[in-house]
């Protein structure tokens, strides 16, 4: 079809050079006509050999239609959540496919993926890097097509087959108004030189700016705005520390038992369920063993009133390179220890992969926070609000500790109970504590319901 199109006649021709000089690799001069002289055998061997690439079964408007702007929207959001702030993956001139991230929209509580709706090139970019958006706010144009790379592999024919000839053998081809040069250019320097004329006091190394350097020199500080998560998460923590009433308490966990069962069923466990036994399924068990007993602890301050549950929603906490997110096992109360496993494993792989939805970390009722898996060997955690306790897990080390009258080297793990005094009495988080070090230092313990 392309090859009809070029033998109906030069006008048909000129419109083609027109619309895809970008595909055929040429830049029209100023005299259009003895351009067309000069190339149309090119021109027309051209499009014969590619006509499958510039018009497809359709012809010339399937092409034109190929190379049309398509604009993403800013995608819904949950019903909490009215704005965010858009982050850009790609710039333009970018190749995108469908599907692909081309931005995220950071909230307060998750991220949310902006993906393009069809394969091509990004031409647009409708708002700047850390805007505040909403939903349904045009984002950016994708031009729909091959991608940027479809301009460039199409032109290399037409290079291999019959490259342009050179200026200097059509001095005619100049326009008026560029001046046609009579000095010989400047030879470029060469890339290493063997020797050099000028001084060495006067040879400055080229040494990358920093963003701002001190008056000291040699040091530098960089400025960028704080993300919308963070933010969030420094106003939640502010927010706990100047509404509870925080006191921790502290207990020691010998961790024998249940590191000499993980050790002894962690392959089967592994065969039958898909997922590695680890630690903290004994302790999210613990928990809901312990929430039962002590329901003020799974309770919450509203107003003037205090609300019970009946249900056991622990929050595991989950660190991210954007931050600390919480995202909620439901129910636990009614979960044996392979969908425990199952189901920290599921909301961690959302976590680090950032598909974690607002519907995933609403809620809760208790937190957990390992911060062992970083080496810490004691701390304090922060409330999650609006809940009333959290339980703070540490690395496990050996220590002598006293076993019947001996003294034995054993793995412990220190482990503390931020708790709301306005709610929960000592005694009741004291209590609390003593049921998790039980039922994580002999599981039986959950199955007798002692």
């Amino acid at each position: 079809m392309a090859a009809n199109i070029v033998s109906g006649g030069r006008l048909s021709a000129t419109n083609l050079l027109r619309r895809f000089r970008c595909v055929c690799g040429y830049s029209l001069s100023p005299s259009l006509q003895s351009f067309e002289q000069r190339n149309w055998r090119t021109l027309r061997k051209y499009t014969q050999l590619n006509s499958h690439k510039l018009y497809g079964s359709a012809g010339l408007h399937t092409s034109v239609r190929k190379y049309a702007d398509v604009t993403v929207n800013c995608p819904p959001f949950a019903d909490s959540i009215t704005e965010g702030d858009i982050r850009w993956e790609k710039a333009v001139g970018d190749s995108v496919e469908v599907d692909e991230t081309i931005g995220e929209v950071e909230t307060d509580k998750t991220s949310l993926a902006v993906k393009s709706t069809v394969a091509g090139k990004v031409t647009a970019l409708l708002v700047e890097d850390g805007t505040t958006v909403t939903p349904g706010t045009p984002l950016v144009t994708v031009a729909a097509g091959e991608g940027a790379a479809t301009p460039a592999a199409a032109s290399e024919p037409v290079a291999a087959a019959a490259p342009p000839p050179p200026a200097a053998e059509k001095p005619a081809e100049v326009p008026a108004a560029t001046p046609i040069p009579t000095s010989k250019p400047p030879t470029p320097p060469l890339p290493t030189a063997p020797m050099s004329t000028t001084p060495v006091a006067q040879i400055k190394p080229v040494v990358a700016e920093p963003v701002r350097v001190s008056s000291l020199g040699g040091r530098s500080e960089e400025r960028v705005k704080m993300t919308r998560m963070r933010s969030r998460i420094a106003e939640r923590l502010k927010e706990a520390q100047n509404t509870c009433a925080m006191l921790t308490t502290f207990n020691e966990i010998d961790m024998s038992n249940v590191m000499e069962m993980r050790n002894k069923y962690k392959d089967a466990f592994l065969k039958k369920h898909g997922v590695k036994l680890g630690f903290m399924s004994a302790f999210v068990k613990a928990s809901a063993f312990a929430l039962q007993d002590q329901p003020v602890v799974n309770g919450v301050i509203d107003g003037n009133e205090i609300v019970y549950r009946d249900y056991v929603d622990i929050s595991v906490a989950v660190s991210t390179p954007k931050g600390l997110v919480v995202p909620v096992l439901r129910n636990v109360e009614t979960m044996n220890y392979a969908e425990v496993e199952k189901g920290i494993h599921d909301l961690g792989v959302k976590a680090t992969g950032g598909h974690l939805a607002v519907e995933d970390m609403d809620g809760g009722t208790f937190t957990i926070s390992n911060g062992g898996v970083f080496g810490s060997l004691f701390g304090t955690p922060i409330i999650n609000p609006p809940q009333s306790a959290i339980l703070g897990m540490h690395a496990i080390k050996n220590r002598p500790v006293e076993v019947k009258g001996e003294v034995e080297i054993r793995p412990m793990m220190y482990v503390a109970l931020t708790y709301d005094h306005r709610l929960i009495d000592g005694r009741e988080a004291v209590t609390f504590l003593g049921k998790i070090k039980s039922a994580v230092e002999d599981p039986r313990v959950l199955l007798v319901d002692i």
